[in-house]
């Protein structure tokens, strides 16, 4: 069974989120997808995340009408021990941006060259005004660009909460009051 990970904060989910997850298990051949709410997500203070347990049971709810779909938590803060066991590793455009980054690694390129040869294949989800850097100029060698949708491109869970409430997904209606 072809396995994939999906880790974020879903601060909220969004319907590109779920769109995402979904080109993700069509364009990969993935028989479940496991999307992971990182509890102490790398580069975000808790005091400007929704409370988790309201972000997890809108996830669960979604989950609940794709049978691929399953909803968690991760403790692990890297994305290549998020994503260890795994066939698959889903990610944004913004968050590849990040992993490449070598200040994450405490500066130190061949640390963050070591973190990405261990990361399985990568789905790589486009983002409006983000430029993907080649997954295979930092020693990444199965990645995939994930055909989506142009309406999915330039949603944001910030935007959502800034009031773009017609981004958030049906599951997470109940986190209107929060935003």
């Amino acid at each position: 069974m072809a396995r994939g990970v999906y880790p974020g904060s879903f601060n909220p989910p969004t319907v590109a989120h779920l769109a995402i997850a979904e080109a993700a298990v069509e364009q990969c051949g993935l028989e479940q997808l496991d999307v992971l709410i990182s509890v102490d997500a790398l580069g975000k203070s808790t005091d400007e995340l929704l409370p988790l347990d309201r972000r997890l049971a809108a996830l669960e709810r979604a989950a609940a009408t794709r049978p691929w779909m399953r909803a968690g938590t991760t403790h692990h803060r890297l994305i290549a021990d998020i994503a260890e066991g795994y066939d698959a590793i889903v990610i944004g455009a913004d968050k590849w941006r990040q992993i490449i980054d070598p200040s994450w690694y405490g500066g130190s390129e061949q640390a963050r060259d070591d973190a990405v040869v261990r990361l399985p294949r990568i789905a790589l989800a486009p983002r409006r005004g983000i430029e993907v850097p080649s997954p295979a100029s930092v020693g990444a060698t199965d990645a995939v660009l994930l055909d989506l949708h142009e309406d999915h491109h330039g949603v944001s869970a910030t935007a959502v909460r800034a009031g773009q409430h017609e981004w958030l997904v049906p599951e997470a209606s109940d986190l209107l009051d929060e935003l």
